[in-house]
This record gives C-alpha cells, structure tokens and sequence, in this order.
C-alpha cells in the first residue's frame, strides 16, 4: 500500500459526497461548483480545489437565514439557499426520518 500523497488525496475522496452545490463569490460575482463534504443545519461544510490543493470551508447561515457563508482564502462565498431548503433537503435525503 502506498503512503504518498496520491494515497492520502484518495483517501479523502473516498470519504467526500458526492453531492455538488453551487457558490457565488460576491467579490466578482462568480460562481463555482463544490463539492459538499458535510452538510448539517446549522454548517456545511464544501471543499473548493482537487487533491492536495483542495481547501476546506465552513458555511454557516446567514443572520437572516436566507443564505450560508463562509470565507477561503480572504473571499466570501455564499450558497444562496435558505435554512429552511437545506431543512427540506436534509430531510428528503434522510429518507422523512
């Protein structure tokens, strides 16, 4: 078994949903697709890059809870879902539990 970096890149990919969401970057207005890591009511959590370059970022909602954000790298990226939708899709993933 190999102990190199593709090893450990893989590694976590293999622990990554498969899910992808869309971001906005409210600096430039661009919008990116990330993959979802974690997903929770009150943090999701979205990987932005690939392999050993790849950073992680906690979105959190928004005052208003219209929204979730978080900041990578100085900039701020929002998800542009409110609580109460992600409630929806937690709840639709989890089977209505």
């Amino acid at each position: 078994m190999s102990c190199g970096p593709d090893a450990a890149a893989s590694a976590i990919v293999k622990h990554v949903n498969d899910e992808k969401i869309r971001v906005r970057v409210t600096s430039s207005g661009q919008t990116l697709e990330v993959v979802v890591f974690n997903k929770r009511l009150d943090v999701i959590t979205v990987v932005l890059g690939e392999g050993v370059h790849n950073v992680r970022v906690d979105l959190t909602p928004t005052r208003n809870g219209m929204a979730y954000a978080g900041s990578a790298m100085g900039r701020e990226i929002v998800y542009e879902r409110s609580r109460e939708d992600v409630k929806a899709d937690l709840a639709r993933a989890a089977g209505f539990r």
